[in-house]
Order: C-alpha cells, then structure tokens, then sequence
C-alpha cells in the first residue's frame, strides 16, 4: 500500500528501542504501529476466548500499557507516532494512508 501510494523513505521494523514499529520514516521521524485487533484489544472488534478469560484479559492489558509506554518513549524522541487498528487498515487503507501522510509532512 505504501510503494503504490508513492510513499518513500520507509523502513520494517526499524529503531528498535522504541518498540519495534511495523514501518518507520527515519527521516521524516514518523513511527507506523499496526496493532492486531485481538493482541491490542480493539475496542471495536477485539474479543477474549472464552477460555482462560483472566490470563488473556491480563495479557492484553501488559500489550495495551507497553504500547502506551513505547508511545510515549517514541514522541519523547521526536517521533510522530501514527497507530491503526488491523480492522480499520482493512476497511478504510485510504483514511489510513492519509493518516500517515500527514504525519510524514507535519516537517514539510
């Protein structure tokens, strides 16, 4: 989506001290997160299994509290910090990439 759209300058999985974003814009000093929609408790469309319901509700919130911490380490380094939901990627890619357009040209 990011090479059809013209967006250059990204890399996977880079500056690992901040928490391992999906893609990030170096140069630019965007972050992308996309947070799965179980493992980050999606408030739209994450579910528990019904099955050992206290672990996975602990679990997801040790996700959710981390990722609010590399969110907050990520800006204090400069970072624009863009999250999208797995869901929200699948059924909006344009309101999306719009998103991460404007993050990347806040420096412009």
């Amino acid at each position: 989506m990011l090479i059809r759209a013209g967006l250059r300058g990204w890399t996977m999985h880079g500056v690992a001290e901040i928490g391992s974003p999906d893609f990030v814009f170096e140069r630019k000093r965007t972050v992308v997160f996309v947070d799965g929609c179980f493992w980050h408790g999606c408030p739209k469309c994450g579910h528990l299994p019904k099955r050992n319901r206290a672990y996975w509700n602990a679990k997801i919130e040790r996700n959710r509290t981390r990722d609010r911490a590399v969110g907050l380490l990520a800006r204090a380094s400069g970072f624009a910090v863009i999250r999208i939901w797995e869901c929200d990627l699948r059924a909006r890619p344009g309101i999306c990439l719009d998103r991460i357009r404007r993050a990347c040209n806040r420096l412009s």
